[in-house]
Parts: structure tokens; sequence; C-alpha cells
């Protein structure tokens, strides 16, 4: 058989190492995927292109590895960019390689093709952070190399490429490609900024340490951990840098960000170093953080760099900084030790005012439920806003849609994750999430995935439902009417549990114990905390 362009795509993947691709075929990308059908790559195929972006997400955090996205021309594509503006969002390094109409076709030149878009890559330049149309099959490996080498390099995320139909379906031309590489460029701090920020950290009274997801991201979290002890500086971790951290250690400050003694205390710190976050609307409590003392901070995006508060800004990936960072070891007194006690203290204190007991159990029967090291997805439901602040990842990494915040996350990603591990994954979503989610029940069979997808049906749009409450004392269009969720799970073919808060761990338990698929449904309504005090915004 001749070999085509599309034999070029999948050889040049798997020489860059890729090993699991993820999408949907379509007419003008029939070329990539019959190439793909004799390659040794794993394709698992979702149902529509926005959760075959968000399997690909899934897929690409929890192993840390750039992770191929393979879909059409024109809707196909389109679609996809909910789940990339997510993955710009959450720095994931998703590579979208898209099916373009033919050559002859492209800006509009003849018109008529299916599909067709007068500049479809014009869709994909503010979201990803490096797009590329390929017009003969020499370029692709190079092309290929180029995009990969860019998604993996700090801060990581996705890239995109297009590749005509007649270039996918055309004669090769070159050789199989075997030597080419992909090198992605360390993003080091300058020594001088370095050697500031130590002098800082060393005459700091009361430093403190906000961990961002670029800690995790880079694999400097035994850095993390030995800074703070050297420091004795307490850790406060962003929701995006959830796990970076051990949670229960005596200098950590958990996650609390959306409480004002949270947002006080990294505000009262002479000396907030900021590691691999861009201090944005969360991680600042919705703009109400005002420091008072030095900010140092340390950002592999240089558009996020001071962006939003000045300080000493370092462009940097947060493990290299780490890495060259040397501070002066202190004494373990136990002052800060106190004051992280204290201040978990008072944000429970706060919350035991608010009458929030089935909110608590129920978050801990999950976190009872979950064995250790497991990886869990959380799309934007109540229960998640809760996990932001209050799960412990214990061992495994908590990852949710915090970053764009779009509806349908939880059950794709996790599917793609489940594609990179032998264990068990955990999907959380509410039931207006779970409906955008409910076609994935079919790739869950299909691949024996070991998902289990717990379902919190509260009847509408709970979060929305609260927010809108709250601000205009009624809500709009925020009730839904749903299916039978165990009927509808069990019509796929997967087994499905109707819960409730007293069996909710025994259940969810069980699901994570099996081999396959499982949905664990709970109807429940839960509640937000209060939000930070409001005469202090």
């Amino acid at each position: 058989m001749t070999r085509t362009g599309g034999d070029v795509v999948v050889e040049t993947l798997a020489a860059l190492g890729a090993n699991t691709v993820f999408g949907i075929p379509g007419q003008h990308a029939l070329g990539l995927f019959d190439a793909l059908g004799r390659s040794d790559l794993r394709y698992v195929g979702s149902r529509t292109e926005v959760n075959a972006a968000f399997a690909a997400d899934g897929h690409a955090r929890v192993t840390g590895q750039v992770t191929p996205l393979l879909v059409s021309t024109g809707p196909g594509a389109l679609q996809t960019l909910a789940g990339l503006q997510e993955s710009a969002a959450a720095s994931a390094p998703v590579l979208g390689i898209s099916s373009q109409i033919p050559c002859a076709g492209l800006g509009g030149r003849r018109g008529g093709y299916l599909h067709e878009l007068t500049d479809q890559l014009a869709s994909f330049r503010d979201i990803v952070k490096h797009a590329r149309v390929v017009r003969s099959a020499s370029q692709i490996p190079s092309a290929i190399a180029e995009a990969w080498a860019i998604a993996a390099e700090a801060p990581n995320g996705p890239v995109w490429v297009e590749i005509p139909q007649d270039v996918l379906l055309g004669p090769a031309g070159i050789p199989p490609v075997q030597g080419v590489s992909a090198v992605s460029r360390v993003l080091e701090p300058r020594p001088e900024l370095v050697a500031e920020a130590a002098r800082l950290l060393d005459s700091a009274e009361r430093p403190v340490i906000l961990a961002g997801g670029g800690v995790g991201r880079c694999g400097a979290n035994a850095e993390l951990l030995a800074l703070a002890e050297k420091l004795r500086a307490p850790v406060v971790t962003t929701f995006g840098g959830k796990g970076c951290f051990p949670w229960e250690h005596p200098l950590s400050a958990q996650s609390w960000l959306e409480d004002w003694h949270t947002t006080e205390f990294l505000a009262d710190a002479d000396v907030l170093l900021v590691l691999g976050s861009g201090l944005g609307e969360l991680s600042s409590n919705y703009r109400t953080f005002r420091p008072r003392g030095q900010v140092i901070h340390v950002e592999a995006d240089l558009g996020k760099l001071e962006s939003n508060y000045a300080g000493l800004g370092i462009h940097s990936d947060a493990g290299e900084f780490l890495r060259a960072l040397e501070v002066t070891p202190r004494e373990a007194d136990g002052r800060a030790e106190a004051v992280v006690r204290g201040l978990l203290d008072a944000v429970r204190t706060r919350l035991d005012e608010q009458e929030l007991d089935l909110e608590f159990d129920v978050l801990e029967k999950v976190r009872t439920a979950v064995p250790d090291g497991t990886p869990t997805f959380w799309d934007m439901t109540i229960l998640a806003y809760w996990a932001w602040s209050a799960w412990d990842p214990r061992g495994g990494v908590q990852f949710s849609a915090q970053g764009a915040g779009g509806l349908g996350y939880g059950l794709p990603a996790a599917l793609g994750a489940a594609a990179a591990t032998d264990g068990p994954v955990l999907a959380v979503s509410g039931d207006g999430g779970a409906m955008y989610g409910i076609p994935e029940l079919a790739t869950a069979r299909q691949h024996n995935s070991r998902v289990t997808w717990l379902i919190v049906d509260d009847g509408g749009y709970g979060i929305l439902r609260e927010y809108m409450t709250d601000a205009f004392g009624q809500a709009t269009g925020t009730e839904l009417a749903r299916p039978d969720f165990v009927a509808l799970a069990e019509a796929f073919g997967v087994p499905a549990t109707r819960s409730t808060p007293e069996s909710l761990r025994e259940d969810l338990a069980k699901a994570l114990a099996g081999d396959g698929p499982h949905v664990v449904v709970l109807p429940a309504v839960l509640r937000m905390f209060a939000p930070t005090h409001l005469e202090n915004r």
C-alpha cells in the first residue's frame, strides 16, 4: 500500500512518544484515521468533539504528557473550542490536529466545499499557544514536532495543526518518519532575580507561600516542601495547585481562598512568594486580596507576570526557580504552625455557624470512599466548589473545570485519564452538567473504563440557582427536567446505583472497586458556604 500524508502524521506522533490519541473521524479526516488504523497508536473515540477535547485534556493532565486530539474540519473542529479553552486556562498540553478542505480551496479561493470556513485557523488563534496550516506532506513532521515542543514547554498549553484533505490522502513522498524530535525550551530564572528573592525571604518575619498549579505541573512538590520547611513558611495552595503540598502538614494552610480569613492571612505576609499562579479572580478572592507586604511572583506565562499585582516578577518555570533558590534554614520554633492552626480554626468556626452539616458529611463520605492516589475530575457543580476549598487529594490529584468554567468536563476528562491508568478514576457532576456527558456512557462501556461517575441530582443548575436567588431574589432558567439517570446508565450497559447521604460511602466504595464503569446518583440539594464578608470587598 502506498504511504500517505496520514501515515506521516501517525508516524510522527509515534516517533515523538505518543501512545494514545483521542478524537472523532470526519469526511476530510478519513485519510488520517485510515492511517491510524494501520498504526500501533491506541485510539479512544468520543461521541462529540467537545468531549473528545475534554478527554484529551484529562489524559494530558494526569500524564503530564502532550496528548493528540484528532478531528475533522468545520463543525468538528469548532466543537473542540470549549475543551481547548479549558486546556489553555489550566495549562494542559493538548495537540489538536484537524483536517482541512483541499489546498485549492484554502482561504476561500474556490468555495463550495463541505465544512468550509474562510479562515478556520482564525477561530483557534486566540485560544491555543500556536496554530499552523500544513500544505504538503513534507511539512508534517516538522510542523507537528514544532507544535509538540511548544505545547510541552512552560507554560504548558494546547496547540493546533491543520492538514488539508488532499495532503492526508496523497502520497507521502518522504521516507518513514524515524528521527524527528521535539525539544522544549527550559524556562530558567535570571540569577540576579533569584538572589533578590532569596534576600527578601531571608529577611522576612512572616513569609507565606501561595502555590499554584505550575508547581505540580513541573513536578516540584518535593522542592516546595523543602523550601517551606527551611523558611518555616505556611503554604496556601490555589484550587489548581491542590496536591502539590501535603494537606495535613503542620505548615499547610490548605485552600480556603474564598474565605476572608485566608485572604487576610495572605495580605498580612510581609513577603508573599507566589509560585506558578497568575493570582487571578479565584486565587485573589474575586479581587478582594490587597497585599500589604512584598510580593515575589514566579510565573511561566509572561502575560500573567505581575498582571494583577505588582511585585518582584520572575519569569520562570516554578520548578527551575525552586531548584535555583537557596535560603537560610530557620529554627522550627512552632510559631508558624500555631499561626496555621489559628487560621484553619477561624475558617472552620465561620463555617460551623452556617449549618452545613450535610455538605461536610457528603464531601467526607466521598473522600473516605475514594482510594488514596485516585485522580478525581470535577464538573462545575456545588460539590466541586466545596472540593476546591476542602478536598484532601491524599496522593491523588484533583482536576476541575474551574480554569474556563464550562459545563460537561467531569466524565469525558475522567475517561481520558482512565486510558492512562489501571486504577479507578472518579468523575463528579451535577445533573445539569451530567446531561452534557451522557453520550460518553457509550464510550465508557465500549472501553470498559474504570470510571465511577457521581451525579449529584438537585433538579437544576444548582450553583446558578444560588447565585441568582442571592442577587435577584429569584432564579430564572435554572430548573430542569431530567431523566432517570440510573435507568439511563443501565440502558448503556453501565451499572448504576441510586444512593443516599447515609449510604454514599459504601455505594461509592463498591463502585470504585469494580473493574469497569459505574454511575452513582445522589439525589440531594447542597448549599454553598457563605462568601467572604461583603463589607470587606
